[in-house]
């Protein structure tokens, strides 16, 4: 099994979606289910098929939790050293061509929001930048062509100070 990094805070959103699903959504679904069985004829009962449909959902999304659960592994960025770029590292890089200046964090697969500038450990920029330093220079093939980009600062932030929005529980409706 491969493990997947990831920060004890997404770690802890994980488990408890797992255990909301697990005590709360699922049973309140199983109740909704059993009300609509006992409407009488189950081939033409939308409520039954319904409450169904949306236990197959949560089942199939528990599996999923328990499987990205099982296969974690807590990284604390906090205790990294973050003299050169590492899980964890916020970094602000120029653009080589154009001057313009950008900030990244890097994260866990699970933990990435490009559009809040936190991308997966696994990304081409975050490789091309794991493990260099301040004033280095890399080169990277991105989707709209290759760039290259100075190292102009690395930091450490939390997570949860980059994250715009809160992590957020897997809901049926």
């Amino acid at each position: 099994m491969q493990r997947e990094p990831m920060t004890q805070e997404g770690f802890d959103a994980l488990s408890k979606e797992f255990s909301h699903l697990n005590t709360v959504l699922k049973p309140h679904v199983n109740k909704e289910k059993q009300i609509a069985a006992e409407h009488g004829d189950r081939s033409e009962n939308a409520e039954y098929h319904a409450a169904k449909e949306k236990l197959r959902h949560i089942d199939k999304r528990l599996k999923y939790l328990s499987s990205l659960l099982d296969a974690a592994q807590i990284i604390n960025p906090e205790e990294l050293d973050h003299s050169k770029v590492c899980f964890g590292s916020t970094v602000i890089i120029e653009d080589m061509d154009d001057g313009t200046q950008q900030t990244i964090s890097i994260f866990g697969t699970l933990e990435s929001e490009p559009e809040h500038g936190i991308i997966t450990h696994k990304s081409p920029l975050a490789q091309a930048l794991l493990g260099k330093s301040v004033e280095d220079e890399i080169r990277v093939k991105l989707p709209k062509g290759a760039h290259e980009f100075e190292i102009i600062k690395i930091i450490y932030q939390p997570i949860m100070e980059l994250k715009k929005v809160p992590f957020k529980s897997f809901e049926i409706h």
